[in-house]
């Protein structure tokens, strides 16, 4: 496949405005500690939640607190996982997924350079074989120097890992039934890290799954100016873990979804979700579901039916 680039990184200077350096490459992409993030635990499932069906596709939406990160388990034993939360939850997510007997992520897709999302891909690349690797790639400008983006750096060169980068009209994955596209990020250049945010879309069979990083809403006006009917989907993971800055009236209308996911700690320090969007979501027709409420949340699906369970005992972050 192309759109393989090195890795690529700043140096720290004593005044970040001036004169950063890239070093180790050519293309820029992604990291930065995100202001919007608080220590989170992950939620790890009792033997009785973990979804075994033959032919089925089971998505665990990850309670790993004001983060985000959803593993999607394919019928054919192939495991896609975007994003990985806060570092501070690294170890519990690695016991998840050793939990779930996930030994290989076939797709690791990191949405965009922020700690709440990034956190945990240093740990999880180290212990896991790692197929492919997938990340927006950002302006030389916005490279970041944070300790997660290194760590994560480190993880990749020290196995010989490659990174691709995503983008909108990407498909990544075609074989049966099952098709998983990128539908953002649609320009080259945001303002906002936020708006590089690779939005992933999920079919298998009948059913469709949108994940949406933190995508904002210049990135979601772009999304339906350019895929129009192709956005809807039966279950929406919520833009920017339901913050006023995404989640507009048009884009969720154009999305329908039947099912709305928002991943969030609990009593953060955002405000998250934002009411207006828990409005907006209604207005469509969407129940909602919160993992700052419910914890991990598995969907899974025939192809034709979907089902949904929650509810777990916090394992909190040591």
């Amino acid at each position: 496949m192309k759109g393989l680039f090195p890795i690529t990184r700043r140096k720290k200077v004593s005044i970040p405005a001036l004169f950063a350096a890239i070093i180790l490459g050519i293309a820029a992409w992604f990291f930065a500690s995100d202001p919007e993030r608080s220590p989170g635990g992950l939620n790890i499932p009792s033997g009785d939640f973990i979804s075994s069906e033959t032919g089925s596709v089971s998505v665990y939406y990850l309670d790993v607190g004001q983060g985000d990160s959803e593993l999607i388990c394919l019928p054919t034993g192939e495991n896609i996982l975007i994003d990985a939360g806060l570092s501070e939850g690294a170890d519990q997510l690695t016991t998840y997924l050793g939990q779930l007997g996930v030994r290989k992520i076939d797709y690791l897709i990191a949405t965009h350079p922020h700690a709440d999302h990034i956190g945990g891909m240093a740990k999880v690349i180290s212990n896991l074989e790692i197929g492919k690797i997938y990340v927006p790639k950002v302006a030389d400008s916005q490279v970041p120097t944070t300790r997660v983006y290194e760590n994560m750096l480190d993880a990749v060169e020290k196995k010989g890992l490659r990174l691709t980068q995503g983008k909108a009209g990407m498909t990544v994955l075609e074989q049966d039934n099952t098709r998983l596209e990128f539908l953002a990020p649609v320009e080259d250049e945001y303002n906002d890290l936020n708006n590089y945010s690779i939005v992933a879309k999920l079919t298998f069979g009948k059913r469709t799954f949108l994940f949406t990083g933190d995508a904002e809403k210049e990135s979601e006006q772009q999304m339906v100016k350019k895929y129009a009917d192709s956005l809807r989907s039966d279950v929406l993971k919520v833009c920017h873990h339901g913050s006023s800055s995404s989640s507009s009236a048009g884009f969720l209308k154009a999305v329908a979804p039947k099912y709305a996911i928002i991943s969030c700690g609990k009593d953060n320090d955002y405000g998250h979700p934002n009411k207006e969007v828990l409005t907006r979501l209604a207005n469509v027709g969407a129940e909602v579901y919160r993992t700052d409420e419910q914890g991990t949340i598995l969907v899974s699906s025939d192809g034709t039916d979907l089902t949904v369970k929650t509810g777990l005992p916090l394992l909190a972050a040591s």
